[in-house]
């Protein structure tokens, strides 16, 4: 049963990210944590709000789907920030929050997780974990951005974390994937530093220079791929993503489309005849 310690948590920030925190609140219990920060006030241009807790009652996906897990197995954890204006590509902040994401787990010793487009988590094969990303409109012009983080840290043998994924994906937990898992308080104060930097570099450089960050932790590519539009289902082969974070598929014949929006509702591995 995971316990965190708001104190703790605190201590373990960075001094830049300690210095630019307007609001932290540890909950043992709440609807959703983005749905918390949402319904705030958001805070002023280059400062950030957090919400985590463990226990998470009525958590969100993309599309209005689900995010469920049974309390105290996971981290539910949102952060608000606020840009003086539109960033450019705002649409891709969800890859770049995922490879921030990857690279704490990385300096906390948790190594070999992937990337699906466009939000979740992967290892071993099955989901580790998913990443909402909303966005509102304040008054002042600026725009608030929410970006919040489900991650599996201890589940049960046996159970479903809600339809975020395609049915096929089956769900991992950290504990299962290294022999070191970090303290709870650890690795909530180390993805406050990560979101908060992916916040400030997002600001001022975009998704550019991060296609080929990506093409490292491409869980998708080589796959065979259907994703569901909303007029229709587009199946091909997994080719990376292009250079404004859109999911690129070989649809063969030499044909590669262009996905933006959409949900990945199979994925396999493509086959080879001998």
């Amino acid at each position: 049963m995971i316990s965190l310690d708001a104190e703790a948590i605190r201590q373990s920030l960075s001094g830049a990210t300690a210095e630019r925190l307007a609001g932290f609140d540890v909950f043992a219990e709440i609807d959703s944590t983005n749905s918390y920060l949402m319904r705030a006030q958001g805070p002023a241009p280059g400062q950030a709000c957090v919400a985590v807790t463990a226990n998470q009652t009525h958590g969100r996906g993309r599309h209005g789907r689900t995010w469920v897990s049974p309390p105290g197995s996971g981290l539910c954890l949102s952060v608000a920030y606020s840009f003086a204006r539109q960033p450019n590509n705002l649409p891709a902040f969800t890859l770049a929050v995922g490879m921030g994401v990857i690279a704490v787990l990385e300096g906390l010793g948790v190594d070999g997780v992937q990337l699906k487009w466009p939000n979740d988590l992967i290892a071993d094969d099955a989901k580790l974990g998913g990443i909402l990303t909303e966005t509102q409109s304040q008054a002042d012009g600026a725009i608030k951005v929410v970006t919040g983080l489900g991650l599996n840290i201890d589940l049960a043998e046996e159970v479903n974390v809600g339809g975020d994924s395609d049915a096929a994906l089956g769900v991992v937990d950290l504990s299962r994937i290294t022999e070191h898992l970090p303290s709870s308080d650890r690795l909530v104060g180390g993805l406050i530093d990560g979101l908060s930097t992916t916040f400030i570099n997002y600001e001022s450089t975009g998704f550019d220079g991060l296609v080929d960050k990506w093409s490292e932790r491409d869980w998708l590519f080589g796959r065979a791929v259907t994703v569901d539009l909303p007029a229709q289902q587009v199946t091909g082969v997994g080719a990376g993503i292009a250079a404004d974070g859109a999911l690129l598929l070989d649809t063969g014949a030499g044909q590669c489309s262009r996905i933006t929006s959409g949900s990945v509702v199979m994925a396999g591995m493509m086959g080879t005849d001998e």
